[in-house]
């Protein structure tokens, strides 16, 4: 009897291990699980050039405003060394985030400024941030180590919401913080609405021109992301049929297409006052009726760009469009 109590306690023992080793592997199992998928390898294909991320960059640079803003609303400035290219006062809610970046140049920094730097990522609103001429081109940014994206949403043609949407999305799967890139989606989807149901309902939409500069022609928008902007704000782009992102007309045609509205983009070193004043003076244009009736929205580079900044943008053209509705 004795000898038999030796035995089942010896057998109970050894059962107890095995479940404690069994539940050990499996927590290890677990374990392994997550730091595969932690750390899987991310390809994205981006305008023709695909990269391959083992990790999340570390050592990012953004190298135009609207960009530099997407990463700012996800939470990245950890991840910056540096910006770039700013086109005005950065988007007020980011501001404090921003200042903890170092600005590394006023406009493009140059390649040597990139690779003091350190940097193993540079993000791109416009084409032109790739080139021989301003840093370098992609190819030779991946054989210095350096992976890039360039925002799809800024260089194609007719872009929508939904493509700023993807780009983000891809951004936030490049750094490994996909929950953050669809809370901020939907944080911008909210404010969209929350302007849009506000807008009037009308038989016609204000006739618009949008202003970005000239003297001799008129430089326009035609079917970019302004076109977009003033659509969803309620208007109708004149120049909204001609082919293109952007578009240089004739003074005569942007007088006969009798713009009700007229959106002045403003940046650099000419002001939006001084656009105005211009389009008060000049011959032609100030027979339009939007000069006429001085019905002028200002609305800055940034907030025209295809990042974060879409609810402000939407909101100050509705208010200069229908400013009985707000």
């Amino acid at each position: 009897m004795k000898n038999r109590r030796i035995w089942t306690t010896l057998i109970l023992m050894v059962t107890l291990l095995l479940g404690a080793c069994s539940s050990e592997e499996g927590k290890t199992v677990n374990i392994k699980d997550e730091k595969t998928e932690q750390s899987e390898k991310v390809v994205i294909e981006n305008e023709g050039f695909v990269n391959e991320y083992e990790e999340a960059p570390k050592r990012a640079v953004s190298l135009n405003q609207h960009v530099t803003e997407i990463m700012l609303a996800l939470g990245l400035e950890d991840s910056m060394v540096g910006t770039a290219y700013l086109d005005d006062k950065i988007y007020e809610p980011l501001q404090e985030a921003y200042d903890k970046v170092p600005v590394i140049a006023e406009q493009y920094p140059s390649k040597e400024q990139i690779i003091s730097v350190e940097a193993d990522f540079l993000y791109g609103g416009w084409s032109s941030a790739f080139n021989e001429k301003n840093i370098a081109t992609r190819e030779e940014l991946k054989d210095l180590g350096i992976n890039s994206y360039l925002q799809s949403s800024s260089v194609n043609i007719a872009p929508t919401l939904e493509e700023i949407y993807t780009d983000i999305r891809n951004i936030a799967k490049i750094f490994r913080i996909e929950d953050r890139g669809e809370a901020l989606i939907d944080k911008m989807n909210q404010e969209i609405e929350g302007i849009t149901s506000k807008l009037p309902e009308v038989k016609e939409p204000l006739d618009v021109l949008v202003f970005d500069s000239g003297e001799k022609e008129v430089f326009t928008a035609a079917q970019n992301f302004m076109n977009t902007l003033v659509t969803m704000a309620g208007g109708h782009n004149v120049f909204g049929d001609v082919e293109g992102n952007w578009a240089t007309v004739s003074k005569e045609d942007a007088v006969e297409r009798q713009p009700e509205v007229i959106v002045v983009i403003d940046y650099d070193s000419t002001t939006a006052d001084q656009k105005i004043e211009f389009l008060k003076s000049d011959p032609a244009l100030s027979q339009t009726p939007a000069v006429q009736n001085e019905k002028f929205v200002i609305l800055p580079l940034s907030a025209a760009s295809e990042g974060v900044c879409v609810a402000e943008a939407i909101e100050i053209l509705a208010k200069g469009f229908y400013p009985d509705a707000y």
